[in-house]
C-alpha cells in the first residue's frame, strides 16, 4: 500500500523572477510605488512568479486566524504573534516490484484536503482534473499558487498592505475584514455523501437561506432526497456516487454537496483554491469577488476603494488619486483619456502607443 505523510511548507522563493510574458525583455520585476504591477514592464507579480510558499502560507494563516476556521492555522514559534497555514501536503510513496530490485515513486501534493484518510484522499484527487491537481513541480502547482494570488489578495486582508486608504478609512477596512471572517469566510469540507458534518443533520447546522434572484430555482437537495440515498451536485444538478467523496461548505448547510471539480465561485468559475469560499446570496464566492461585490476595486491599485468619492468609467472605479495615466502618470480628472484593457492613457501617451 501507499505510504501517506503530512508535512509543513517548504519555502521557495520566486520573487524578482524574469517576466513570464515579457520573455526575457524584463530581467525582474520592479514594484510600482502604488500599482500591483512592475514598473518595468507593467505585468502583474503573478507574470513574474508566485511568491514563496512561506508567503503564501502566512497570507492564509492570516486570513483563517480570528475565525472559526483558525484550527487550520498554527502560531510560528519565537514569531511576532502571526499565524501560519497547516497547509496539508501528502506525499505518495508507491513501490514499482516491475523491475529486478524494488524501487518507490514519489508523489507531493502541495495541497490535499485535510482530515481524510488515504484512499478518500486520493479519490478526492481523481475527481480533479489532472491538469489542476496539485502535484509539485508541474502546471497544475503552479496554477493552484496563482489562485491563491488572484482570488485572496493580501490586500484585501491586510490594511498596511493597501497604498489607497486614507486617514479613517483604515477603521473601515479593519471592521469590514471582521464582518467577512464573522459572515462569510468558509472552507470546504470533504467527505462522503451524507456525511458531511461528521453526518449531522442539517438543522444543527445554521444555513444562509438567501437566494440569489439571479439565479434558477435550485431542485430540492434535501431530506428527502438525502433518506432515500440521491444527492446531487449543487452546481451541475448531477447525480453524485455514495461512494464517491464530494465538498460541503458548512455556510451553506450539509444538504448541499459539490463535486470536486464543481465547487468553483459562481463570478469567475474557476475552482475555488485549497476549498476557501465566501458565502453569499446562496453561492459560493472567490475572495476577489465577494470583496468586489460589496465595495467598489480600484482599476489603478486594485485596491478595495473605501471612500464614497471616487471616478467611475464604463464600470470601472479608480480611487482619485489614482485616475492617472499608466505611462506617465499624470492626473488624468477632468482632462481627456483613452481606456485601453482597463488602462487610462492620456492623449499624449495613447497616440504614442
Amino acid at each position: 500500500p501507499a505510504l501517506l505523510q503530512m508535512s509543513g511548507s517548504q519555502p521557495q522563493l520566486g520573487r524578482g523572477a524574469p517576466c513570464l510574458r515579457c520573455r526575457g525583455l524584463c530581467t525582474g520585476f520592479e514594484p510600482h510605488s502604488w500599482r500591483k504591477i512592475c514598473k518595468s514592464c507593467k505585468c502583474s507579480q503573478e507574470e513574474h512568479g508566485p511568491s514563496s510558499e512561506l508567503d503564501d502560507d502566512r497570507k492564509i494563516g492570516r486570513l483563517l486566524s480570528d475565525s472559526k476556521y483558525s484550527t487550520l492555522t498554527a502560531r510560528l514559534k519565537g514569531g511576532d504573534g502571526a499565524r501560519i497555514y497547516k497547509r496539508n501536503r501528502m506525499i505518495v510513496t508507491n513501490p514499482n516490484i516491475s523491475g529486478k530490485d524494488p524501487t518507490f515513486d514519489t508523489i507531493t501534493y502541495e495541497w490535499a484536503p485535510p482530515g481524510l484518510t488515504q484512499k478518500l484522499a486520493m479519490q478526492y484527487m481523481e475527481l480533479v482534473p489532472k491538469e489542476l491537481q496539485p502535484v509539485a513541480g508541474t502546471d497544475g502547482a503552479w496554477q493552484r499558487r496563482r489562485r491563491l494570488a488572484r482570488q485572496l489578495p493580501l490586500h484585501d486582508q491586510d490594511p498596511a498592505q493597501c497604498r489607497g486608504l486614507a486617514d479613517g478609512e483604515h477603521r473601515l477596512m479593519e471592521e469590514f475584514v471582521k464582518r467577512y471572517k464573522a459572515e462569510a469566510l468558509g472552507v470546504g469540507e470533504v467527505a462522503l455523501p451524507g456525511q458531511g458534518g461528521g453526518g449531522k443533520e442539517e438543522e444543527e447546522k445554521p444555513q444562509d437561506k438567501s437566494i440569489d434572484p439571479g439565479r434558477a430555482p435550485e431542485s430540492p437537495n434535501g431530506a428527502l432526497e438525502s433518506a432515500a440515498g440521491h444527492y446531487r451536485c449543487d452546481t451541475c444538478q448531477q447525480p453524485v456516487p455514495g461512494d464517491c467523496p464530494v465538498v460541503y461548505a458548512d455556510r451553506a448547510g450539509y444538504s448541499r454537496q459539490w463535486h470536486p471539480a464543481c465547487f468553483v465561485c459562481c463570478r469567475c468559475a474557476e475552482p475555488l483554491v485549497d476549498l476557501i469560499y465566501f458565502w453569499k446570496s446562496g453561492a459560493a464566492w472567490c475572495g476577489r469577488h465577494y470583496c468586489e461585490s460589496l465595495r467598489p476595486r480600484c482599476a489603478g491599485c486594485d485596491e478595495i476603494i473605501f471612500s464614497e468619492d471616487y471616478q467611475q468609467v464604463e464600470g470601472l472605479a479608480w480611487h482619485n488619486k489614482h485616475f492617472a495615466c499608466l505611462e506617465c502618470e499624470t492626473l488624468l480628472t477632468g482632462k481627456p483619456f483613452a481606456l485601453a484593457k482597463a488602462s487610462l492613457l492620456c492623449t499624449t501617451c495613447s497616440q504614442s502607443r
